[in-house]
Parts: C-alpha cells; structure tokens; sequence
C-alpha cells in the first residue's frame, strides 16, 4: 500500500523537467500508454546500445564475461525493488512468460483446483482453462464486492473450503485501474499453508510492491510497462518456501540445473531453477537500469504523481457529456478506462492518436467477466505516469471533449 501522504517527499517542477529531459518523445507527443509500454529514459537507452555494441566489438560471450556485474546488477536491483535477495529472483522474457514458467513448476493432478478472480490478465485465464483442458484442474472463480474487486471474505472462505493448488491474483489488472487487496489475500494463503502467485505487472513501476508483505510464492512482472525498461524482458520472484522444495519449471535445462549423473539431475537452488541459459543479456542491462533509475526517482514519489494525475483524468473525463469513467474499486491505481458514446474502439483510439496522444484499447475478449458486468464491449484506457504532466491532462480531456461533439 502507499503510505500516508504526508510523509512522501515533494516532486517539484525541476523534478519533473529531468524526467522528461530524460524522455524526448515526450516533446513530440503526449504518452498515455504506460500501461502498455512505457517510454524508456535515455540512461536505460544508453545501457543497451553499449552492451551492444561491446558484443559487436568482442563476441557475445566475451561481452557477457566483460559485463558480468552489470548483468548482476539485474538481480541485485530487482530484489532492491521487491524487498527481496537477489537469490529469489529470475529474468524471464515476459511477465507472461515468468507466470506461466510458475504455474509450470506446480504439480498439478486431475481435480486440483486453481482460485482465481473475475478480474484478471486474459493470458493468465487462458492458461488455467489450458491447465483444466489438459490436467482436469477446476478453475475457480471468487465474487467481486459490491463496491469493486475482489471479495475478500468470499475469497477466503474458498480458500478454506476447498484447499485450492494455487491462489492466483493479478494486483492491477489491465483492463481498469483497480488495485486488488493483494497483502490482505496473503496473510489468508500464508496462514493456510497455500501457494500465492502474484501477477504484479501492472503495479510494479508505479506502486510500492513488497513480497514480504504480499506473503507471495511467486510475483511476476515485466519491464517494459510502468518501470520504463525495454520489451522482451520480465522477472519473477520466487519464495524461499519455493526453492527448499522440489517445485522446478516443467521444462528445466542446463542453466536451471546440473547433470550430475548420466540419469540424474540437480535443479538450482536459487531462483535461477527459472531461467534458460540462452538470455538477451542488452535486455538483461536495459532492465536494470531502468529499475535502477525507477528506484532513484522514488517508488513512493511516482506512485504519488502517477496517482495524481490518474485522478485528475477521471475527474476531467466525467465532465464530458457522452463519457462514462469506468474503473471501479476502492482503491484505483494510474490506468484509467472510459467508453465514449457514437464512436468504436479503433476509429476513436485513430482519431486520438492523429493528434498526436498515445492511448490503448481494451475489448470485452480481453476481460470477459468484468466488460459484461460493465455492459460494455470495448474501453479506451489511458495510463499517464510520473513524467507526465497536468497540461497533458488538459490536452487530451481537451481532445476527447472535441470528439465526443464531433
């Protein structure tokens, strides 16, 4: 959770100069997506470009030894990040490719049963109904409060009842702003002895994000969204409850573990049990810097201003007759989702990026149970973030407020 406001430190105008000095696309266009990829600093540019080219200029195994702190740093500032030891953290390419490496590693058996919500990653759904295809687990779905998201009581009550394999939850998912209980829901899983998996994608980067106070097994996030690192990069967490036991990815090689017999062998006893031994290792640096740079500029201090902001969006947008605000909850994080009446999705989300506003589209297919109790086929979701600013906000309500006239 962010704590009080009163104590985070003041982000000034200079503060919010340097940012964006460190982001030129933000001279040339407005940048409210994000939640799908954030715009990389030049310092997280920079890293990548010297990596390589040091590999053009040595070989991409020398590079790799030559740099060998630099790629440390990955685990080092990742497990800065998550209140973590580098030890319980893995690079993986993907948030999606680390939460499914988790789910992999779990032995599931027919009639095991997987406890999810009704709001959630459309990758994430997918897998469970894949498990219950292949595996014959049950996927269980817990109710939404009245007031918006999870039912915590309900939750835990299935959790009791019916003693699922894993409790799954997504903190922030992708298709509204709502923050999900996720510390409160561990303290259930941890005290019934049941494996938690965190999809942190969404909230890492903009909200402090501590697993020790989560009570995770696993957290899975990326780079590229909200801690501004380059695409094709992710990690994932794994608890030390996790790595004493047997649990290992179902497709293990020799990065993971050692053959230490010609029919025998041993999974890492770190983390890195997770990982493969062929790794983007210009990634590998472009994400650590960007956590790097996340963690200079203050967790708290974003979360701060990117809530801010998000705010006064949603406070614009409801003043714009034929707009309806859609995120729900009590808390709401920097993802803010509206539909507009007499347009569709793409030729709205075109006519805003020909004003030079970058947005993104989120469909019912992507949030089946949540669109439907919305009565809503489609959203715009725009994410602004710390480097953004209040005239951007202006702009673009600005912008809609036109086109909602048009």
């Amino acid at each position: 959770m962010v704590s009080d406001p009163s104590l985070r430190p003041e982000i000034s105008d200079s503060d919010v100069d340097r940012w964006r000095a460190d982001t030129p696309a933000v001279q040339k266009l407005v940048h409210f997506n994000n939640a799908g990829a954030g715009l990389m600093p030049t310092p997280v540019l920079a890293a990548m470009k010297d990596y390589l080219d040091l590999e053009a200029e040595i070989g991409g195994y020398e590079a790799a030894d030559a740099k060998a702190d630099a790629i440390a740093g990955f685990y080092a500032e990742h497990a800065g990040l998550v209140n973590a030891a580098p030890e319980n953290l893995a690079f993986l390419s993907s948030a999606t490719h680390a939460f499914d490496t988790a789910l992999s590693a779990i032995p599931f058996e027919p009639g095991d049963v997987i406890l999810t919500t009704r709001n959630d990653y459309i990758s994430n759904q997918i897998a469970f109904m894949s498990l219950r295809k292949r595996l014959g687990v049950e996927v269980v779905r817990a109710p939404d409060s009245p007031e918006g998201g999870v039912d915590v009581p309900a939750m835990v009550a299935l959790m009791r009842e019916r003693r699922p394999r894993v409790v799954s939850v997504t903190h922030v998912p992708t298709n509204s702003g709502l923050v999900q209980p996720v510390a409160e829901i561990g303290l259930y899983a941890r005290e019934l002895e049941l494996l938690y998996l965190v999809d942190a994608c969404q909230s890492v980067g903009q909200l402090p994000v501590d697993v020790e106070e989560l009570g995770c097994d696993f957290l899975t996030a990326t780079s590229r969204k909200f801690l501004r690192g380059p695409r094709g990069a992710g990690f994932l967490y794994a608890s030390n409850r996790v790595l004493s036991g047997e649990i290992e990815p179902l497709f293990i090689d020799m990065r993971g573990a050692d053959w230490t017999s010609p029919d025998e062998y041993a999974p890492s006893a770190t983390a890195k049990r997770f990982e493969q031994w062929e790794m983007p290792y210009a990634l590998v640096v472009g994400a650590a810097e960007s956590v790097r740079y996340a963690r200079a500029v203050g967790i708290e201090r974003i979360a701060q201003r990117a809530g801010q902001l998000a705010t006064m969006l949603r406070d614009r947008l409801r003043e714009i007759d034929g707009t309806r605000v859609l995120d729900k909850g009590p808390a709401l994080a920097a993802i803010v989702t509206f539909t507009i009446d007499g347009w569709e999705a793409q030729p709205f989300k075109s006519a805003l990026q020909a004003k030079g506003i970058n947005s993104s589209l989120s469909s019912r297919s992507s949030a089946q149970y949540d669109f439907a109790d919305k009565n809503v086929e489609w959203a715009l979701r725009l994410s602004p973030h710390y480097y953004n600013t209040e005239a951007e906000v202006d702009r673009v309500t600005t912008e809609i407020a036109a086109l909602a006239k048009a």
